[in-house]
């Protein structure tokens, strides 16, 4: 059987999405996540073969998922089934480490056949995705700007918390750190990000991409 892992914040998509895996014959879900934190923490728990993913998860983006997951579980092979279409979403997560891509309107044949695919180690990238990867290697863009801009792993956690509406003191007591060190964070993300307030750090988030 291939363990698969599936995390979605939608709770009726991702519900659908397990049932069809698990009716597949071949394939079983064993750990499934609503939130990007909650992803990273169950791969580890639950070491699946296969994780499929959204982008656009609270906590922490599915960009930044796989990225972590591609560096701390190696064997880990990610699919990214998602709405977001534009080519830089295909870009970024396949740099980011992910082995496959999928737009959530594909078929359910094409969803389990890719998960199947990057079970036995190869990729599985549906034809919108494709076409833009053979765009790229036809047509060389400017390398992309990564959304995060150099913010460390914690930096990042702190990023997505603040979108969230956690107030220093809730975050700092989320990562079990103190509320100095938490403000420092803060501070840290907003001068890196080029930002001044929370209200414009959450209006970043919305153009990078980075939150629903």
């Amino acid at each position: 059987m291939i363990r698969v892992l599936v995390a979605d914040d939608h709770t009726i998509l991702r519900e659908g999405l397990v049932a069809i895996i698990n009716a597949s014959g071949d394939c079983q879900v064993v750990a499934q996540a609503a939130d990007g934190m909650a992803a990273v923490e169950l791969a580890h728990a639950a070491r699946p073969d296969v994780a499929v993913l959204d982008i656009s998860m609270p906590r922490l983006n599915g960009i930044e998922v796989v990225r972590r997951l591609t560096a701390e579980i190696p064997a880990l092979r990610i699919l990214v089934l998602t709405m977001h279409s534009e080519e830089e979403y295909v870009l970024h997560v396949v740099r980011a480490g992910a082995a496959g891509f999928l737009l959530k309107d594909s078929a359910t044949a094409e969803m389990l056949a890719a998960i199947r695919a990057l079970a036995s180690g190869r990729g599985y990238f549906g034809s919108h995705a494709a076409g833009v990867l053979a765009m790229q290697v036809q047509q060389p863009q400017q390398p992309l700007e990564d959304p995060y801009r150099g913010l460390t792993p914690r930096e990042r956690e702190v990023f997505h918390l603040i979108v969230e509406g956690l107030t220093t003191k809730e975050i700092a007591k989320r990562l079990d750190i103190s509320s100095k060190t938490a403000e420092n964070h803060r501070s840290r993300v907003l001068d890196k990000l080029d930002v001044r307030n929370t209200a414009e750090l959450i209006r970043y988030a919305v153009r990078q991409g980075l939150m629903d």
